[in-house]
């Protein structure tokens, strides 16, 4: 039995890489976990002194759909592609870390590189980030990237915006313009953040990482650095008058809240319009955040992870007056990347359910939400073998994903399978 379950699994290995249409299976690890009441992680955590401050707030139980799932390999050959985001017209902007801008069709065709890019600082972690469309998009042509910048002395995220033209088979970005750089400039090409949002205001969200090296220790609790931080932006750059420090001679007027690691997951709800981030953990203590206006969300003065060496991050505490605590956790990590609230009409099952990647994971998770709580856990995509870089839902209601493997990296596509 356990032979023939290798060999189906292989398969579908198999057909998911040479661009097949699936099948999911009709019985998973899911399946079982949930028969026997328990979370789908059965690693033995890093920190194993700590315990969640609520049920549910970490190893919620298992939640299988039971959907039938057809998964299809829409794009090959992307390289180390970091963000998706999808046109109004169904094709696909493609953000790959190297400093390509692509465009990728629903068949599969992969443009040659949008002209007109800045120069991008590409080393370890840093490289073109994401992208985002402006919210007048059909009519503008606008879209908003991120990269990192090389600045005298180090590097910095700017983020950017642009109209793309296409002319023939050709494009282009024209009237760019950097709108936002973070402060300071420092010599690091780790915890970048970057992520872009828009909220229902039209007002734009970026994370930024803490930048992950000694000298920036402890900034994402100071107010006078963006690093650890989120920043809340008009769409020209310019800071919203009812940000939350604004006016403060001892804080950056862009900061919306503080306190945070490095976010690469960022989302906001089209029903709800609440804000929503998961950031990496450093061995254990990827935290789901529900965003509140002017929050301290405590990195690094509490965590529910312990330092790469095996030591106490800080004081070692999960919790303390004044800091918020995260929606859930994980321990050992998923490696969080690219998020999405779902609100589509292919899965009406999915309702209001987080989609998250996993890059150590590999795999995406799904969070079943009740309110602004976890009740249940789903991986998907366990079979494909790639780290899981981006989600996003497609106008159609289906989730495309972006798998990196390198430069043999592809866009998914999720949909429910014909008659299920």
């Amino acid at each position: 039995m356990r032979q023939a379950a290798t060999l189906l699994i292989a398969a579908m290995v198999v057909a998911v890489l040479a661009g097949c249409v699936r099948k999911a299976p009709e019985t998973t690890a899911a399946d079982v976990a949930a028969d026997a009441g328990g979370p789908l992680e059965k690693r033995p955590r890093n920190a194993t002194e700590f315990e969640p401050m609520f049920p549910d707030q970490t190893r919620a139980p298992a939640a299988p759909s039971h959907i039938n799932l057809d998964v299809q390999v829409i794009a090959k050959d992307l390289v180390l592609p970091w963000a998706v985001e999808q046109l109004p017209d169904g094709r696909f902007l493609v953000t790959e870390k190297p400093g390509q801008l692509r465009i990728v069709s629903p068949e599969g065709k992969i443009s040659a590189p949008v002209a007109g890019m800045p120069a991008v600082r590409f080393n370890g972690q840093a490289g073109l980030l994401d992208v985002a469309l402006d919210p007048a998009y059909a009519d503008n042509h606008v879209i908003y990237f991120c990269y990192s910048e090389q600045r005298e002395g180090g590097s910095g995220i700017a983020l950017a915006r642009a109209r793309l033209v296409e002319e023939g088979q050709a494009a282009h970005l024209e009237d760019l313009k950097v709108i936002f750089r973070e402060t300071p400039t420092i010599d690091s090409d780790r915890q970048l953040g970057s992520r872009i949002a828009f909220g229902k205001d039209g007002k734009l969200f970026l994370t930024l990482g803490e930048r992950g090296i000694t000298e920036a220790v402890g900034q994402a609790q100071d107010l006078r650095s963006g690093f650890g931080k989120l920043a809340r932006l008009n769409a020209d750059g310019s800071i919203p008058k009812d940000n939350p420090f604004v006016g403060r001679s001892d804080a950056l007027p862009e900061i919306w809240s503080y306190g945070h690691r490095d976010a690469q997951s960022l989302a906001v709800d089209a029903v709800t319009g609440k804000v929503w981030s998961i950031e990496h953990g450093p061995r254990g203590g990827d935290e789901l955040n529900l965003i509140v206006r002017g929050a301290n969300y405590g990195w690094p003065v509490i965590c529910y992870g312990i330092d790469y060496s095996g030591a106490k991050v800080g004081q070692g505490i999960t919790r303390k007056e004044g800091m918020e605590q995260p929606v859930y956790y994980w321990d050992p990590v998923i490696a969080p990347s690219g998020m999405v609230v779902y609100r589509g009409a292919m899965f009406p099952e999915w309702q209001g359910s987080i989609f998250v990647g996993g890059l150590v994971g590999m795999k995406l998770v799904r969070l079943q939400m009740e309110g602004d709580r976890v009740k249940g856990e789903e991986w998907l995509l366990q079979d494909i073998g790639a780290r899981v870089r981006d989600v996003q839902q497609g106008v159609d209601g289906a989730l495309y994903v972006l798998t990196e493997r390198g430069s043999d990296s592809t866009l998914v596509r999720i949909a429910r399978q014909a008659g299920s």
